[in-house]
């Protein structure tokens, strides 16, 4: 997948030639032979303020958009209890898997599967943002971790879990156990080996927020059913310290609640007032 991306601003032209957002890897941004560099960015004109700019037909969601993510997960948001029927089962590897710099995130291709009472998703990929996307309690975490799902009818499911410092989790620290060699956009590297048992038990022993929202990347597509685990992950300080090195700043800013007028139309609006 290669598009490009003509916008003007302030004078310059600027062209983009690749679109790495959060849904790549599924029928809409099938993976390329080579690791995508994100035609956006978290930044000035590239950041989330000015992505409807970069593409106003495709990403018009983005400053439009009524259900879009991420959000502050509070008592107004149902929650799931543990033990239902929500089932995650992710495919190990035992020799690892790839581990690719996008530029804007850190992704693993990787295989399984997300039940729900109504649907079967299967993995594109696994990535990450520092800080967290989602809020709990208007409280941000160091980092996230999305798990991308698509069912056959290409509707998409993400399955997200906010990260905390603390104990160091086996299956993070695996994951990033070669993070220095992906430290530039566009590299590629392995993980060490994956185990997702521990993982799956975290989830369906947790109470877990649900909601409809959107991709928090360009085009910002809704009708993306969330699931948040309530209960943190934990990852140690070394860990952390050097996956946000590589990452450095990669969540869009909190959107208003579902259903709410979205936040940059609100402000357009009270400036054309």
């Amino acid at each position: 997948m290669v598009q490009l991306y003509s916008i003007l601003a302030l004078g310059l032209s600027l062209v983009y030639t690749a679109s790495a957002a959060c849904n790549y890897g599924t029928a809409d941004f099938p993976r390329e032979p080579n690791v995508p560099i994100g035609a956006f960015g978290y930044t000035g004109l590239d950041g989330p303020l000015n992505w409807y700019s970069l593409n106003k037909s495709a990403n018009i969601l983005c400053a439009e958009g009524h259900f879009q993510s991420p959000i502050n997960l509070n008592s107004s948001i149902p929650v799931a209890p543990g033990n239902r029927s929500l089932t995650l089962n992710i495919t190990s590897y035992a020799e690892g898997a790839e581990f690719e710099n996008l530029g804007t995130t850190l992704e693993v291709p990787a295989n399984g599967t997300f039940t729900t009472a109504n649907n079967t998703y299967n993995l594109a990929q696994f990535h990450f943002h520092t800080p967290s996307e989602h809020r709990i309690d208007l409280e941000y975490y160091p980092m996230e971790l999305h798990f991308v799902f698509q069912a056959a009818d290409k509707s998409i499911a993400v399955v997200a879990f906010v990260i905390g410092l603390g104990p160091a989790d086996p299956l993070l620290t695996s994951v990033f156990e070669y993070a220095v060699g992906a430290a530039t956009p566009g590299e590629a590297t392995l993980t060490g080996p994956l185990v997702f048992a521990d993982l799956e038990d975290h989830f369906s022993s947790s109470n877990v927020f649900e909601y409809s929202g959107s991709l928090t990347t360009p085009p910002c597509s809704e009708n993306v059913l969330w699931y948040v685990s309530a209960q943190p992950l934990t990852v140690d300080q070394g860990t952390y310290t050097k996956v946000k090195r590589i990452l450095k700043f990669n969540s869009r800013y909190t959107q208003n609640t579902p259903g709410g007028m979205d936040l940059l139309q609100n402000s357009a609006n009270a400036i054309n007032s």
